[in-house]
């Protein structure tokens, strides 16, 4: 049986995350000059053919601290539904941290928790589910001013219970 519930040490490790983040941004800038160093960016998907419908909403912020670190949060929302098979419906948010080695060259680390509600359809005889999955993705990209195109590799891909059909995903990153 799956745990439903977010696990407490999550909680505690992002609250004390973003309260020292922002602390530390409150003392190093004013507030008028905090907002010209967020940027807004993530992404959208949409999928659909011969019964099959998948829409994706990921909206995220960062903070650049230099021209080479940044970190920053986001959001991911996903409805998937396969006409009398099953609808699922996934939501959760990310930390992420990237970092410029060279202004080409970007790496990354995410880590992801979301809340997987799948619905069968009960003639094949399968249990819904409701669970957390965690992910934490490390990556690489080329990046060109403010669009990153790279891989990424989910170091705690779990076959049975990831939503990502592989533990490797390409990425498109674009943040303003």
């Amino acid at each position: 049986m799956r745990n439903t519930n977010v696990p407490l040490y999550l909680i505690i490790f992002c609250s004390v995350l973003l309260t020292s983040l922002f602390s530390e941004i409150r003392a190093q800038k004013a507030p008028s000059e905090f907002w010209n160093h967020v940027h807004f960016g993530g992404g959208i998907g949409l999928s659909f053919g011969d019964g099959f419908f998948s829409g994706t909403l990921a909206p995220s912020a960062i903070y650049q601290f230099d021209e080479r670190l940044a970190v920053g949060v986001g959001l991911n929302g996903t409805y998937n539904s396969l006409k009398n098979e099953y609808t699922s419906t996934i939501f959760g948010g990310s930390i992420l941290t990237l970092f410029n080695v060279i202004p080409e060259i970007q790496l990354s680390a995410e880590f992801e928790e979301l809340n997987v509600n799948r619905k069968f359809d009960s003639r094949f005889g399968v249990d819904n589910d409701n669970y957390w999955y965690p992910a934490l993705f490390v990556g690489a990209g080329f990046r060109s001013r403010n669009v990153t195109v790279g891989i990424r590799y989910d170091v705690l891909y779990d076959e049975r219970d990831s939503i990502y059909a592989d533990a490797w995903m390409p990425f498109v990153r674009i943040y303003f």
